[in-house]
């Protein structure tokens, strides 16, 4: 039969348009403006989304919802099947013909990946700034190259760039406050700053205050001793878009707490943007007031992963590309090899090869690779804490007993926190997988292999596996720092 005759378009539009009225707005255009009708089977229609991330997350939340007014509307059941590709926004323009022509960020699907890319050059309602005989200056307090153009896209961070972009195009609108969470080096201050010099260069009059929480806790400190309260006030709540920079430092800080309070207030209540970035969710900060904590939770809350493979091979070979310099695949392979936590160290050990091969005009090969960069390769593990200590963390937050990370017990809820303390083990420290297994009970080592790989299967599936393993790494960290 033709597959012409299975064409359930219709019933995607009426389904389409029944789930904005059951939404939000901000929802809606969050999860189902990147979603397109793409053709229909059998019993299946089958929806392009612009990455993997992006599928994932849409099964999760919405799928089960979709297929039941899918079933409602047709009288039968229709599935539903997902290609990744490019494309532009899905939802209907409305009467202004807004997001008509909004380019989403685009990725392929590459050997089951997404293949990370630049996001693309922002479209913002400021057509007249188009229009500029004279372009506006950069900002001064913004870093010229942190714009999108230059952030690489990939699983890891597709999520927090599209919200970026979105924010950056229409600020105040939607998705405020908006906090940007995740480990050191990952691009938190690139994607804020990125989103101040976007909202800069594209409208006019348009006033943009960046600083980090210790820079705003310093001017704060100045103003009272100075008797310039008013002016510290008018400085930061008279602004269109007002970023932060590394909250966490704002932890036991109260009168800085009090007076950002009512600064979010201020800003809120005049639909003014609002961009925040922490090393870690709120909820994990300590010290700091409810209702702040609160005003940081009501808008959008988005997190930085650590980059893939496919991304952090993309970053150095656009690095490369931009300095014009010789470096061969296998190197770029052995540092993304690696170096597999933050974007900060792969660009430093770029950095340092980049400075060999132009200081002693050589090409840099894999050997030279190995000696120049052992010291950083070395570094990137932490080889001073211990498998106790991080047994006990684990034993901890799982609300085991140190000897149950020992033991031989095999119940579910003891021996998936034992296979997640050996995995940190082999991610941070040089203990071998010999090692390893003996300080968990006696072990062989290919029972350690196979806890890591479960793990790692497991944090494909699970998406919420990778941030609790990522605190229990910082969790051990302090607690090594602090013993």
């Amino acid at each position: 039969m033709n597959s012409v005759d299975w064409d359930y378009s219709l019933f995607w539009k009426e389904a389409l348009q029944q789930l904005r009225h059951d939404l939000s707005e901000q929802e809606f255009m969050m999860w189902f403006k990147n979603l397109r009708y793409e053709s229909s089977r059998q019993d299946s229609i089958i929806l392009a989304v612009p990455s993997v991330f992006y599928r994932d997350q849409v099964k999760q939340r919405y799928q089960r919802i979709i297929e039941s007014k899918l079933q409602e509307l047709s009288g039968s059941p229709i599935g539903i099947d997902y290609v990744i590709q490019a494309m532009e926004s899905a939802v209907p323009t409305d009467n202004n013909g807004n997001n008509g022509n909004i380019k989403e960020i685009r990725t392929e699907e590459v050997s089951r990946a997404v293949q990370p890319n630049a996001a693309p050059p922002i479209q913002t309602r400021a057509s007249v700034a188009a229009e500029r005989t004279l372009p506006r200056q950069k900002h001064p307090h913004l870093r010229g190259d942190y714009t999108f153009e230059n952030f690489v896209i990939g699983e890891n961070n597709s999520f927090a760039a599209n919200a970026a972009i979105a924010i950056a195009k229409n600020p105040g609108t939607s998705y405020n406050p908006c906090l940007i969470y995740g480990g050191v080096g990952l691009g938190k201050t690139h994607l804020v700053q990125s989103i101040g010099n976007a909202a800069h260069m594209n409208f006019d009059a348009f006033k943009v205050v960046y600083v980090t929480s210790e820079t705003f806790t310093n001017e704060f400190i100045q103003a009272i001793k100075d008797g310039k309260n008013a002016q510290f006030k008018s400085r930061y709540r008279n602004v269109d878009l007002l970023l932060i920079d590394d909250i966490q430092f704002l932890q036991g800080k109260d009168q800085t707490q009090e007076e950002l309070f009512h600064t979010f207030n201020a800003l809120y209540d005049a639909n003014k943007q609002m961009v925040f970035t922490c090393d870690r969710p709120v909820s994990e900060l300590k010290n700091l007031t409810a209702r702040l904590q609160s005003r940081f939770e009501r808008g959008l809350n988005v997190d930085l992963q650590p980059p893939n493979f496919e991304t952090r091979y993309a970053i150095l070979k656009r690095k490369i590309e931009e300095k014009g310099v010789d470096i061969s695949d296998e190197v770029i392979t052995l540092i993304c090899n690696r170096i597999t936590t933050n974007v900060r160290d792969l660009e430093a050990a770029l950095t340092k090869l980049i400075a060999y091969a132009d200081l002693l005009n050589k090409r840099v090969t894999l050997e030279i690779a190995e000696q120049q960069l052992k010291d950083v390769f070395n570094n990137t593990r932490t080889g001073n804490i211990s498998i106790d200590v991080i047994q006990k963390v684990v034993a901890d937050h799982y609300s085991l007993s140190h000897n149950d990370m020992r033991g031989k017990k095999r119940t579910k809820a003891i021996a998936f926190p034992r296979q997640i303390a050996m995995y940190i083990v082999r991610e941070i420290t040089e203990y071998s997988t010999t090692e390893v297994g003996l300080a968990f009970g006696g072990r062989d080592h290919t029972t350690v292999m196979h806890a890591c790989q479960r793990v790692e299967s497991r944090m494909k599936t699970d998406s919420a596996l990778e941030p609790t393993i990522q605190q229990l790494i910082r969790s051990i960290k302090e607690y090594g720092t602090n013993s």
